[in-house]
């Protein structure tokens, strides 16, 4: 029996239910689907057109830009051709672009927009096996030998007969390749993650396991498609449940996008659910007398009845009625006002998330699932699941996964989403792949009902002057809680003690700039916000032991980005460069 690989389950679903809509996108104004049946013969002619171009089995292609439908079908097509994918953040500077599309040895490479070109033009005499670079539909016209447009892309492989197509896809083994997920990494040049076929789908299985999605579910594409977890979501998860995809029209769009779609199922990193966080607690505070009340009254149901739901009950008598009540005054409008009123799964994954966070939407109706892992294993390796969610924790490993924990403190992986790999880096992988196990570099523990708790990361702990080993993460979390701050890192590595450098929200920092006189600009020195952040370190560091404590802090005179190279793509502070880049404040804590 041929395996069923991601390009297989999608011409499964174009059988099962060739009318239903397999993705949807925005055009002149409104959401037009595109059905399982088009989008399974898309994909093939993709594949067909990759053949036409030299595509070898085993060969690589690479894809730069935002999520499109042609991003999936140039992926999927791709892996129908025997091939692998591999996806490059927008954000890469044109070296990184020439680093990945180099190192995979991608014959084409498909972009979004004259920007992308203009990277891989910059680097083109750098990329010795590209063959052709392929535009979006939607771009403009490129005179260049080295360009094709879509339709140009498509019409290439007209000339494929389908059976050379087919003879590609009964050749797809379980432990083939089937794509390459490139870290962002915090340190060094990002490495090839080789996901197998059999990972995808097991992996996508076992997703449908947990939270039952199926054909009558969609979700909105929004976050970066080079990231595993976006790619569970847009991809290999709809292509084995039928579920829908909405692909959003820009980042900037998201909120809008997610108002008109009310999508049942939504994955956001923990800055996205931050953001949503701070909007809706501001404009919560602008209530006043019975509007005020009502609102404290209905979240105080709204908690109770989440934590019921988080050990897999339902509330009953009183309750029940109280949630009635509270769901019809206030959950009814305020869910469906930020784009959850139809939402049943929610989750964060990417980096942790500050508990305060999670307990703020739980009050609200809104349960967020944290779920923990990595590219080496596919995206999962504990998943708080519906009915047995605990905050604080990311919950317990997922089916048919093994997790413990080393002697030191690591967790430790096995299973069938343990990756095969770094491409074309066996030193690399002979780190991080030991006996079957994958060495996360996180270090946990589990408590007595099997939920893993995220301890920190094993390089960065923080061993001070005293020879204190210090997890900096539950400070970070502690410190932005407070509304303002965006960023906080913490250092002391060899320090005498603890100091923080944050930045300050873009938002809240402006609306709470002009409503106490002074300007952005100025906040950094502004006395009076440095001893309103002041008063909330005091507070936070009642949590800790004297040797955890925050001494000094900073407010840094810009946010920290990806482009100066000090956030990952998905937005995981890299701490090295913070500090080389603010050696001078930093060092200036301890003068």
């Amino acid at each position: 029996m041929t395996f069923e690989s991601i390009p297989h389950r999608i011409l499964k679903q174009a059988g099962l239910r060739p009318d239903l809509p397999a993705y949807f996108e925005k055009k002149g104004g409104s959401w037009v689907a595109t059905s399982w049946r088009d989008y399974a013969a898309q994909m093939r002619r993709v594949a067909k057109a990759m053949i036409a171009l030299g595509l070898e089995p085993d060969g690589a292609v690479a894809v730069l830009g935002f999520n499109t439908a042609e991003w999936t079908l140039f992926d999927v097509g791709a892996m129908a051709a025997g091939a692998k994918p591999a996806g490059i953040y927008t954000t890469n500077s044109p070296e990184e672009v020439q680093y990945i599309t180099h190192h995979c040895e991608a014959r084409l490479i498909l972009l979004e927009d004259q920007g992308q070109w203009d990277k891989v033009n910059q680097v083109r005499d750098e990329l010795p096996h590209l063959h052709k670079a392929v535009m979006m539909s939607g771009a403009p016209d490129i005179d260049d030998e080295l360009v094709l447009s879509w339709d140009e892309f498509l019409a290439a492989g007209d000339a494929i007969d389908d059976a050379a197509l087919d003879a590609r896809m009964a050749g797809i083994q379980p432990d083939g390749v089937a794509t390459l997920i490139y870290t962002s990494g915090t340190t060094g040049p990002p490495k090839g993650v080789m996901l197998t076929h059999d990972n995808l789908a097991w992996t996508a299985d076992c997703a449908l396991q947990i939270v039952g999605v199926n054909e009558n579910d969609c979700s909105l594409s929004y976050l970066p498609l080079s990231h595993i977890a976006e790619q569970m979501f847009t991809i290999h998860v709809p292509a084995t449940a039928g579920s829908a995809v909405y692909y959003a029209q820009s980042i900037e769009a998201v909120p809008e996008n997610l108002k008109e779609v009310q999508p049942t199922v939504f994955f956001g990193v923990p800055r996205i659910w931050e953001k949503f966080h701070t909007g809706i607690a501001s404009k919560m505070a602008d209530a006043t007398g019975v509007k005020a009340k009502l609102i404290s009254w209905a979240r105080g149901v709204g908690s109770k009845v989440s934590a019921l739901r988080m050990e897999g009950r339902e509330p009953g008598g009183l309750l029940a009625m109280q949630y009635n009540l509270a769901t019809k005054l206030i959950f009814s409008k305020l869910k469906p006002a930020v784009g959850m009123g139809r939402a049943r799964v929610c989750v964060s994954g990417a980096a942790p998330i500050a508990r305060e966070v999670l307990e703020f939407f739980a009050s609200l109706d809104i349960i967020v699932h944290e779920v923990y892992g990595q590219s080496e294993d596919s995206g999962p390796t504990s998943f708080n699941q519906p009915g047995r969610t605990r905050i604080g924790s990311v919950g317990p490993a997922i089916p048919g996964c093994e997790v413990k924990i080393a002697e030191d403190g690591e967790i430790l992986v096995k299973g069938r989403n343990v990756f095969a790999g770094y491409f074309k880096d066996e030193d690399a992988t002979n780190d991080t792949l030991i006996d079957g196990w994958l060495h996360s570099g996180d270090l946990g523990s589990f408590d007595d009902d099997g939920y893993l708790y995220i301890t920190g990361r094993k390089k960065e702990i923080i061993i001070t002057a005293g020879g204190k080993n210090i997890a900096p993460k539950n400070l970070e979390a502690a410190m932005k809680n407070h509304p303002l701050i965006n960023e906080a890192v913490v250092i002391g590595d060899r320090r005498k003690f603890l100091s923080a450098v944050i930045t300050i929200d873009p938002d809240a920092g402006a609306a709470w700039a002009e409503a106490n006189g002074t300007t952005v600009d100025a906040l950094p020195d502004f006395e009076p916000l440095i001893a309103d952040i002041q008063a909330h370190v005091d507070t936070m560091n009642q949590q800790f032991a004297r040797v955890e404590q925050i001494k000094k802090f900073r407010i840094l005179p810009r946010n920290l980005s990806v482009e100066e190279g000090e956030l990952t793509a998905t937005l995981k502070v890299k701490r090295r460069k913070v500090y080389d880049h603010f050696a001078d404040i930093i060092d200036g804590m301890y003068a």
